[in-house]
């Protein structure tokens, strides 16, 4: 069962002459409950192809469906409702409420959709994070390390089909990253969560159970592939 389906998608910024090709027919399936990494050198199209997935950025062509759910043709209030009900995400910047407490940052994809949060999901999930005696900090009172595992308790209560990171180590030390990492990998393993990472990082990606490597807005590696084929010929 996939939790994510793209087929052909294309994506080109401007017109004539001045058009870029970020995505040039690209197709790709994320089966529920896997760590895909997604690398490649700037410019190779590996957020633009992110971005499309997660409904940040609109396709010039192709079809993305998420859970059951189509993206393409969705108006603007359909497509943000999805994004809150179906989407986790796990930024580089954290993006967390500086007023809010660690808790409060938590609870408030939940809050804005008027859905009651589980309470024994999330103490399982700030308990496993390590973050248990932290909810009543504020952001500016935690480590980088402590914000980006707020930020992925985040996206984990909100029960996603997917969630989405976006260099989740790019602000942090290496420890921290570490950490981070490790947690994004054990969310897999414990709740069963689908995770697609963009990352520049070699180590980073070592974490995922497989890694997809674009050039010049297509996929030119699928270790999933690879390691399918390698097992076929044998």
């Amino acid at each position: 069962m996939y939790a994510v389906t793209a087929t052909d998608l294309v994506k080109v910024y401007g017109t004539g002459d001045r058009a870029v090709r970020a995505l040039d027919g690209v197709s790709a399936n994320f089966v529920r409950g896997r760590f895909t990494a997604i690398m490649g050198p700037s410019g190779s199209g590996k957020s633009t192809f992110m971005h499309c997935l997660a409904g940040l950025d609109t396709l010039t062509s192709g079809r993305i469906t998420i859970g059951d759910a189509e993206l393409s043709g969705l108006s603007d209030r359909a497509l943000t409702a999805v994004r809150r009900d179906r989407i986790g995400f796990v930024f580089q910047a954290f993006n967390l409420l500086p007023q809010l407490t660690a808790e409060q940052n938590i609870a408030l994809p939940l809050d804005l959709a008027g859905r009651k949060l589980d309470r024994d999901l999330f103490g399982h999930v700030t308990g496993v994070l390590g973050i248990t005696d932290r909810l009543d900090h504020r952001p500016s009172e935690l480590s980088g390390g402590q914000q980006q595992r707020v930020a992925l308790a985040r996206a984990l209560v909100t029960r996603p089909d997917v969630i989405f990171a976006d260099e989740p180590t790019g602000n942090l030390d290496s420890r921290s990253g570490a950490e981070v990492l490790g947690f994004l990998r054990d969310s897999v393993r414990r709740f069963g969560q689908t995770i697609v990472m963009v990352t520049h990082d070699r180590n980073a990606a070592g974490y995922a159970d497989r890694v997809l490597v674009m050039a010049d807005g297509r996929l030119a590696h699928d270790s999933a592939a690879a390691t399918a084929g390698a097992g076929a010929a044998q």
